[in-house]
């Protein structure tokens, strides 16, 4: 058992103790954080004179082979070493001597592992957004394509209005793109360094925290020592955004379930992103995007619980904190996989638009299209909404659409009926009449598509996409 604290104690700790208070098969994770931050530790140690420019080259050098062989597969983390930061302590003292015991010098596992662990999200909300960069083009590519094919809208799951592919998917577009801006906010709020608050009081040598900051990209070291080894905030905040991103893939991934049902047949999956059946040959499964909105309780779960950890630890860091990494580690990679997985399922759905267009329909879509008809002709709306009612009503029994009324059928409900009532109600005039801001109109969609574009172009400023 590799550890870093024996002096004070005077026996063995028991192996159960040992196990449950190890941390190395899941923090090993963040190796090249570590080793990234030790880098920076030495490097302004030799220049504030704490160690000497040959004793910083040694550890250096002595990292860089530690790092290669892991990489290579030479050297393996094992559970022989209670955590990651004492598997490369203690590595780096084989290999050199005595200049490897001064790495640790001025440095507390409480501010590394606070360290290693921004680090660590800093770069995985940068991966996110770069994957969700990639599913707003796929949206955007599929808005572009789909500026005039007709579907119905609804509420509470029945056809209410026509609207168009484009605009459905155009609201996808604005959920992704404000998760696309919480992240840049997340991103922003994890500018200050923890390294050097030490245990928890800072230290009595010379350091250059400044330095420290510079070199591992952040703009300036945290204010207070306590806050800097106890904050969990920018985990948690982190872990918010990836419960936000989850629900709207999952509310996305339900609409695709529904769609491609035998009842509604909107969309056709791809082969590659389905399933089949053991038993019933004829089945095609929409798997991904089930598993996708099941994954979902995982990723609420790991808020939760961190959430729960942190609302009873008093200042400053309790072993509490190492329960910070195991559901968020999870809950990043499971949010990234669908991301990913959702786009690939997405990008390649076939859309089934005379289906669509049929669906709006004969689904009394144009309804309220219908009223303000006989509102602009006089009829006053709360009239009109009781004769359109009336003719629904009769559409229902006779199992047609109300532009499949003749003329004069129509007049019987109401002499405000004429010849254009036709054109009124068509659903490329229902749509493409609505041409306030956020509405599906042709027009309008393009304008709205060209600030999609825009808004895509200024995604990179806010990230250090790779």
């Amino acid at each position: 058992m590799a550890q870093l604290w024996g002096g004070r104690f005077t026996k063995a700790t028991d192996q159960i103790v040992y196990d449950f208070n190890a941390s190395i098969n899941f923090d090993k994770k963040l190796f090249e954080q570590d080793v990234r931050g030790s880098r920076a530790h030495v490097t302004m140690l030799a220049s504030v004179g704490v160690i000497t420019d040959d004793e910083k080259n040694q550890i250096l050098a002595g990292l860089d082979g530690i790092e290669a062989d892991v990489k290579s597969g030479a050297l393996q983390i094992t559970s022989e070493y209670e955590d990651v930061h004492s598997f490369v302590e203690a590595n780096l003292i084989d290999r050199i001597g005595d200049a490897g015991k001064k790495l640790h010098t001025g440095r507390s596992r409480n501010d590394q592992v606070a360290l290693d662990m921004k680090l660590y999200t800093r770069e995985q909300v940068n991966s996110t957004a770069k994957a969700l960069e990639h599913l707003l083009n796929t949206i955007l590519g599929i808005m572009e394509e789909n500026i005039d094919t007709i579907m119905p809208g609804f509420t509470h799951l029945q056809k209410a209005q026509p609207i168009t592919v484009a605009h459905h998917m155009g609201a996808y577009f604005e959920m992704f793109k404000r998760d696309v801006m919480r992240l840049a906010f997340i991103n922003s709020s994890m500018y200050t360094c923890p390294l050097g608050s030490g245990a928890l009081a800072g230290t009595t040598y010379p350091l250059d925290r400044d330095m420290t900051a510079k070199l591992l990209g952040f703009e300036i070291p945290t204010l207070n020592s306590m806050d800097g080894v106890s904050d969990r905030d920018y985990l948690i905040e982190f872990l918010s955004a990836l419960c936000t991103i989850q629900m709207h893939l999952s509310r996305f991934s339900e609409e695709i379930i529904i769609w491609n049902s035998n009842e509604y047949r909107f969309i056709e999956i791809d082969d590659a992103f389905s399933t089949g059946s053991s038993i019933m040959p004829q089945k095609k499964n929409p798997d991904i995007a089930e598993l996708v909105r099941g994954k979902t309780g995982r990723v609420y779960g790991a808020l939760m619980s961190l959430l729960t950890t942190m609302k009873g630890i008093p200042l400053a860091y309790n072993k509490d904190m190492q329960e910070d990494k195991e559901m968020s580690f999870d809950a990043m990679k499971t949010v990234q996989d669908c991301i990913i997985l959702f786009d690939g399922m997405l990008s390649t759905i076939k859309f089934n638009k005379d289906v669509m267009a049929k669906s709006a329909r004969n689904g009394f879509t144009n309804a309220t299209d219908a009223a303000d008809y006989l509102v602009n002709k006089g009829v006053p709306f709360r009239d009109a909404h009781g004769i359109i009612g009336q003719i629904v009503l009769a559409c229902i029994d006779k199992g047609i659409a109300i532009d499949d009324m003749s003329l004069e059928e129509l007049r019987s409900y109401s002499e405000a009926f004429d010849e254009d009532i036709f054109d009124a109600i068509s659903m490329e005039t229902c749509v493409n009449k609505r041409l306030t801001v956020g509405a599906p109109g042709h027009d309008v969609m393009l304008d709205e598509i060209q600030l999609c574009k825009d808004f895509m172009k200024n995604i990179p400023e806010h990230f250090s996409f790779e």
